[in-house]
């Protein structure tokens, strides 16, 4: 099972699990990168620190979305990034609330 993380706040990942619950609508998390730039950013593992370090900091009330990748209804593909001059993991729709398998506070 292909494990990939994604950095959200605990309200925005709350209000996620609150639509899976209302009959009408679908259980998916959305990021506004999605709508901004087409994917949602997630990372590998070993990826999470510089992450937390480059676009988290000071912030709080944190947590890391593990999904596995078998599970998600969204394309995700491996891209490179030259700012970081690695590659990440990005979701390119939305993260269907079921592909996230833990939940960890950070």
């Amino acid at each position: 099972m292909p494990i990939i993380y994604h950095v959200t706040t605990v309200n925005d990942w709350e209000a996620a699990k609150q639509k899976a619950c209302l009959p009408d609508r679908q259980g998916f998390y959305e990021h506004p990168s999605l709508l901004a730039e087409g994917f949602i950013h997630c990372s590998q593992d070993h990826q999470v620190a510089g992450v937390l370090e480059r676009y988290f900091a000071a912030q709080t009330n944190l947590i890391k979305l593990v999904i596995d990748t078998e599970k998600l209804t969204s394309k995700f593909v491996f891209d490179w990034s030259p700012s970081t001059q690695d590659t990440f993991p990005h979701v390119y729709g939305p993260i269907n609330t079921d592909a996230v398998v833990d939940v960890i506070a950070l």
